[in-house]
Parts: structure tokens; sequence; C-alpha cells
């Protein structure tokens, strides 16, 4: 059989959808929009006169606007004489401007200079005859005028709209008034009481700011009187004497610091050359020939004596001489020997004359060393007297430093006083008016953005009921509904029943046997027969046929009808579905096990004093209690019970029971079994070793989803042998707006065209 599909979240045919496509959503709008047509329809209307009667009564007001630049080069310019402390003008600035327009001061101004209390549309209309009267009755006094101000500034505050064009410094100042002339107005008096309120509020702050600096520039002068009096005091008392801006000692003092550091260098290179020099003399004279011919830098100076030049050119000459004469002559050549004596002899008066520079080397050393020592104590001395007068600087230091902080403060203030007095002759604000308000233009109401409004919100306000009266019905409407929330087929949907049949005339002459027991013939329970020719003897055959494809591969004999609660057409399905088959040839019986309530019975046949329980108790055959309908040769075994019985659901589930099915189904090609409703009694759910398979009835529109769930959950073998599902009482005009497929949108020649009626 078919699963469940718990997965399934399909609700409500069109408006429960959680996985629509933009086509499925406009199919369902669309749906939802023909059912729902007439309450749409007069929600929408309503929302649009609505919007048209808004139009009519509310007045029309006016927008003016005047612009204004917040100057940041003006700002700049002055920026540098400003004593208030101007800030750079940024974004909160803009924003801090905005505010200031809007604020009670500008308000105040611009109701005083138009006179606005006086104007009816800022409260300042005369209450006339009855109001005096009624004030007069009431005990009231008339506004004062106080109130009247106030009344015209809250009126005023209320239809001014200053804002900040983009990111620029531009601010546009609109006004609203029932007069396009009277908003130009008041937008640029606005405008030029914002100027002026920052001309006066510059120029109070410039006036407070002299008063202030004057003040406190005869403190400072005082100040800085007495502080350079204490420090002429100090001196003379101290005897300190200030040469070009230093002390005596402080200068001295300098200057022997110099002096120590060029001695100490002047020794270090005299103790340099010395010791350079004494290396050299120290080695014998054999040793001297690489000094002579590349001497050291070091001693650079020594060899640039005259005389030292003079006995090392010789010397090179004949060491040049003696390298020549040897590779010629040999080395042990006389000329040979005679140069070598001769280079031997210069060496020696080389030698002599580095002593004697050796000499002249160790006396400037010790001419330096003694200047150094001379400056060291004569440094020591200097910082031991100043020393002495070091507490006497430190107190000197701190009463200058005071002297002439107190000196310059005095000096800024005095600057600052001379540009305040400069500012209050030449007043100055950073905006300035761009552009005038002209004749104001129509702002309100906006006649299309009201009527598009309207439109908008009763389009969304009647969807939004169409949808939640959709919600509150909670049944089902079409089958596909049926199948994502039940996991089930939907073998048909039977129409409401409304005409009354007619019996075929064949029919009605069939001769029959006036002893034999015929069931009633009229009303719904004869609908296939009456209207062969009609849905809703085509919705019966659609049911035969999906039984007779089942019946394929499975053994379907007996079927079980039932439903979730009564009412909901289960015994007409029954019938019909009987009727239909032995009307087509077939062999059927319908049996009414309805134990409690066989409402089947009473329609069929109303006469009847034995049935089902007679043949299941034994006390009678069944050949007695079978009725015949003569259109159709249905059997009917009728279900009439004499008592209240309470253990219906052991009566289904006996033995005697079965073996009453398994005769029938020798005997018949199908057992039509007319169950109770599953919710109010469990009979139904005993009868699973009788049924074959079991065809479920729900009303259309009527059974709640909810409903029906709950009570297949509870009997889990009859949903497990569900045949399928047949809607019933299904109203197809409307049944055509809730399909999302228009399945169900049949055209009056299709039917026609096969001989099919409404």
């Amino acid at each position: 059989m078919l699963q469940r599909n718990p997965d399934s979240l399909v609700r409500m045919g069109d408006t429960r959808s959680t996985a629509m496509s933009p086509a499925d959503l406009i199919s369902a709008l669309t749906s939802l929009a023909r059912r729902r047509a007439g309450l749409i329809i007069l929600i929408f209307g309503l929302s649009v006169v609505c919007g048209a009667i808004y139009l009519r009564v509310t007045p029309a007001r006016y927008l003016a606007q005047a612009s204004l630049i917040i100057d940041t080069r003006k700002s700049q310019l002055f920026s540098q004489q400003s004593v208030v402390g101007e800030s750079a003008i940024d974004n909160a600035t803009v924003d801090s401007q905005i505010e200031i327009l809007k604020s009670e001061r500008v308000a105040a101004s611009v109701v005083k200079d138009l006179h606005l209390t006086t104007d009816p549309e800022f409260g300042g209309a005369k209450p006339g005859v009855f109001g005096t009267v009624l004030n007069f009755l009431l005990g009231s006094a008339p506004p004062s005028e106080q109130d009247l101000q106030q009344r015209a500034q809250t009126a005023f505050r209320a239809r001014l709209f200053p804002r900040r064009v983009a990111t620029t410094y531009v601010i546009e100042i609109g006004f609203l008034s029932l007069s396009p002339d009277r908003a130009a107005q008041i937008a640029n008096a606005t405008a030029d009481a914002y100027i002026l309120d920052q001309l006066e509020a510059k120029y109070e702050a410039t006036r407070r700011a002299g008063t202030w600096l004057q003040e406190r520039i005869q403190e400072l002068r005082q100040q800085a009187s007495t502080a350079e009096q204490a420090v002429l005091d100090f001196k003379k008392a101290n005897n300190i004497v200030d040469t070009g801006g230093r002390l005596i000692g402080e200068q001295q003092l300098a200057e022997l610091n110099s002096q120590i550091v060029l001695a100490r260098a002047a020794t270090a290179e005299a103790r340099a050359r010395l010791n350079r020099i004494s290396e050299i003399t120290k080695t014998d004279v054999s040793e001297l020939d690489n000094v002579i011919k590349t001497p050291d830098p070091a001693v650079a100076d020594a060899l640039r004596n005259e005389v030292i030049n003079k006995l090392r050119s010789e010397y090179l000459d004949a060491a040049s001489r003696e390298s020549a004469f040897s590779a010629r002559l040999g080395k042990d050549h006389l000329a040979v020997v005679n140069l070598r004596n001769q280079m031997f002899e210069i060496r020696k008066s080389i030698f002599s004359e580095l002593k004697r520079i050796e000499e002249t080397f160790k006396s400037d050393y010790q001419i330096a060393l003694a200047r150094e020592q001379s400056i060291q104590q004569s440094l020591a001395e200097a910082v031991s007297q100043n020393q002495v007068t070091n507490q006497s600087q430190i107190a000197l230091k701190d009463l200058d430093s005071k002297a002439q902080t107190f000196r310059a403060i005095h000096d800024n203030f005095v600057q600052r006083y001379m540009e305040s007095i400069q500012q209050q002759s030449f007043p100055y604000t950073e905006a300035r008016v761009i552009s005038s308000a002209s004749r104001g233009a129509k702002a309100q109401p906006n006649s299309l953005l009201v009527i598009t409004l309207a439109s908008a919100s009763g389009l969304l306000l009647a969807f939004g009921v169409a949808i939640l009266i959709d919600l509150s019905e909670g049944g089902f409407r079409t089958s596909e509904q049926v199948e994502n929330e039940l996991g089930t087929s939907c073998l048909a949907v039977v129409p409401l029943y409304r005409t009354e049949p007619a019996l075929p005339p064949a029919l009605d002459a069939r001769p029959v046997p006036t002893e034999a027991q015929q069931v009633v013939r009229t009303g719904v329970l004869s609908g296939v027969i009456g209207t062969p020719f009609s849905r809703f003897a085509e919705a019966f055959r659609t049911i035969k046929v999906s039984i007779d494809l089942v019946s394929l591969t499975k053994s379907l004999k007996v079927i079980g009808i039932t439903s979730t609660h009564p009412g909901e057409g289960k015994s007409t399905i029954a019938a019909n579905l009987g009727r239909l088959i032995s009307h087509a040839g077939g062999s059927a019986i319908l049996l009414d096990c309805d134990l409690r309530n066989p409402s089947l019975t009473r329609s069929l046949a109303p006469a009847a004093e034995i049935g089902l329980l007679d043949v299941l108790s034994g006390k009678r055959l069944l050949t007695d209690v079978i009725w015949t309908d003569p259109a159709t040769s249905l059997s009917f075994v009728p279900m009439v019970a004499k008592t209240r019985l309470s253990h219906t659901n052991e009566i289904l589930a006996s033995a005697n029971m079965k073996m009453l099915i398994d005769e029938l189904r020798k005997s018949y090609d199908y057992v039509l079994v007319d169950l109770p409703p599953l919710t109010p009694v469990v009979d139904v759910r005993s009868t699973n070793q009788i049924v074959d398979s079991y065809l479920y009835v729900i009303e259309w529109g009527g059974t709640a989803i909810d409903a029906v769930k709950s009570a297949l959950s509870s009997a889990p073998l009859v949903y497990d042998n569900l045949l399928g599902v047949v809607l019933n009482k299904a109203d197809l005009d409307v049944m055509q707006n809730y399909s999302r497929g228009g399945g169900y949108r049949y055209k009056d020649q299709y039917l026609e065209r096969y001989g099919l009626e409404d």
C-alpha cells in the first residue's frame, strides 16, 4: 500500500506551500484572488474610497524652501582673530546648526517679527461668539499673551523642516503653510532670524570675553610688576651681576671648561709625538735605513726638518749609487765599501738630529702638561666658588621664571583684548543665505502617493484577510492537498449532488416479484443511475476503475468504506458505488455494518425488521435478509437492532462475521461494507481481518486536516490497507480556484462533447 509522507508541509492548497517557485506563487495568488474575488474587491474598493475621502477633507499645504550655507572659508579667514575659541566646521557642527534652526529662540524671533500669534493657522483665531459664551459658561479665562506665544511657537516648529543637502555645508529651510506666499515669507524670515541669532550670539560672547580680559589684564599687570621687582631685590641682596643674560660665575666656568678641553687635547698630541719619536731613537743607528726610505706618518713632521731633509736626500742618493755599483762591481769593491761608510755616517747624523728633536718634543710635552694642570686647578677653584653661590642662583632663576611667566600672560591677554575690541566693531557669521524662498508648491497631501498607498494597503489587507480565511477553513480543497498531507492517492472528487434522480424507463419497467424486498430508489443514493451522464456518476466510475486496477495485482473483493466523522457521505458513496458496479453487470452486495447508527438501512430499507445481526446469531439465513434494487440488481443487507448495542467491535471481529464475509466472497465480485466513522467509535479498527482494503471518505472543505491525520494515525492498520481517499460534496466551481494547476477548470464545450452534464 501507499506509504506515509510525514515531511509534507503543504497546507490549504495554495497558501501554505513551503517551496514555491515564482510561477507557483503567482498561480497561488491568482487562485486566491479568484476564490475570494468579492472580498478582495470590497476591501480594495473601501481602501481607495478612504484614500479619496482623505484627499477631499485634508486641506492642501504648500512647501517653500530657502537655502543657506555654512561658509568654511569665512570661518578660516577670521579663525586667528577669534576670542571665543572658534572650532573647525565638521559634520557634527552642521547638524548642530540644524538643531539651532529648530530651537525655541529662533521660533520666538520669527513669531514676534511676523506677528504669528494673530494668525489663525498658528492658533491665533478669536473664539467667536459661541466660543466666548462657552468659555464664559465653563469659567475659562482667555489665553494670555504667553500662551499665544507658546502655541504659535509649537505650531511653527511643527511645520519647519530644516535639512542638510547630502554631505555639503548647505542647509535647506523648508516650511509648510496653508498659503504658498505665507510659506515663502516664513521660510525667508527663519533664515534671517537664524543669521541674526548667530550675529547676536557672537557679539554677546565677544563682549563678555572683552570685559573679562580687561579685568584679568589689570590683575596680571600687578602680578608681573611684583615678580620683576622681587628679581631685582634678590640680585642686589646676593651681589649677583648679570652679563648679557648670564652670571659672571657661570661665564667663567664655561670658559674654563673650554680651555681644559683644549689643553688636554694639546697635551695628548705632544705626548703622542714624543712617544713615537722616542720609539725611533731607541733603535740602533743601523736600523734607521727603513725609517729614512719609508718614513712613518707619525714622524713626518720630524722628517720635514731642513737638516734631516738634506741628510735624507744625500742618504737616498748614496743608497742609489751603492745599489748600482754593487750590482756592477760587487759588494766588496772599494767604491761600494766607501759608499756604505758614507751612508753610515749620514745615518748617525740623522740619528743625532732626531735625538735633538726628541728633546724639543719632550719640552713641548712638559709645557702642555703644566698648562693643563694650571687650567685644571683654576677650574677646581671656580667650581668650588660656584657651589657657594649655587643656592642663590636657583632662587634667582625661580623668581626670574615667575616674572617672565606673568609678563608673557599679560602680553597675551593684552593682544586678545585688542582682538576682542576689533571683533565688537566688526561682527561676522559663517552662515549666509544663498537662495531665498519663492512661492511655495503644493506638498501635502500628495494625491498620487495617497492613492498608491491606499491601493497597496487595500490589496495587502484584502489578500491578508483572504489568507486568514483560507487558514481558518482547515479542510481539504484539492486532490493534490490530500496526496501531500496524507501521503495517499485521491481516487476521485465527487461533486455536490443537487439534482433529484429520475430512473430510466427501461429500468422502471423491469418486472420484479411483488414479494421481493426492494430498496428505496430516491435521492442522492441513486444518483449514479438517476443522472448517469453527470460528473457525479463519472466520479464513481473513476473509483471503480481504481478498484479494478488494484484488483489486477491483489485480491480485492471486500472493501470497507469509512470516514472521520458522521455526515461526511460515506453511506452515499457506498450505495452509489454498489449500484454502479451492479448496473455495469458486476455482482455486488452492500452490508450496513454501522451497528450503532445504521443510516444506510434507514434510507434504503426503512421497513426492514430483520438484518445482519439475525444472520450472525444464526436466527435467519442470509437469503432471508437480503434486499434487492430492481434497477441495478444490487443486493443489500440491512442492519436492524431491537436494542442499543455496546460491544459492536466484538461483533465485527467475531468468527461468525468472518464466516459470513468468506461466504460472500464466493458469491459476489465485490462486497461493500459501510463501516462507522473512525473518530466516534473503535469498530473500524477491529475489521482488519474481514476487509481487504478501505475507502476513506472526506467531506470537501468540511473535515479538518488535523482531524483526518489524527484519525488515521490512531488506526495504523486502516491506513496501511488504505485504497485511497474520496473527496465528497465538492463544489467544482469553487474548487477550480483552489487548484494550482487548474486541473478542475472544465469547459462546457468539453463536457458537451462527451455527453457530460454539470
